[in-house]
């Protein structure tokens, strides 16, 4: 990752372009009210119109691991 540390799919992490590394974030998929907290580890996304990617294991705490993208709010949390 940006951060230096080794990638864990299984972790609750996720990349961010702007938030330090280390920031907690609570994000809720907008469909389902499904929320989850993760770290912020990693640069990106670098797709036009995303704001955050998460690791597989908090994608699927929100069930989104099978949308692959989904509208969501994003909260500091501390």
């Amino acid at each position: 990752t940006a951060s230096g540390e080794i990638f864990n799919t299984n972790a609750m992490t996720a990349a961010h372009l702007t938030l330090p590394f280390g920031t907690k974030l609570k994000v809720t998929n907008l469909k389902n009210g499904q929320s989850v907290v993760v770290r912020v580890n990693d640069r990106g996304p670098h797709v036009r119109g995303r704001i955050i990617d998460l690791s597989v294991a908090a994608a699927k705490k929100i069930g989104l691991v099978h949308a692959g993208t989904t509208r969501v709010k994003l909260e500091v949390f501390e």
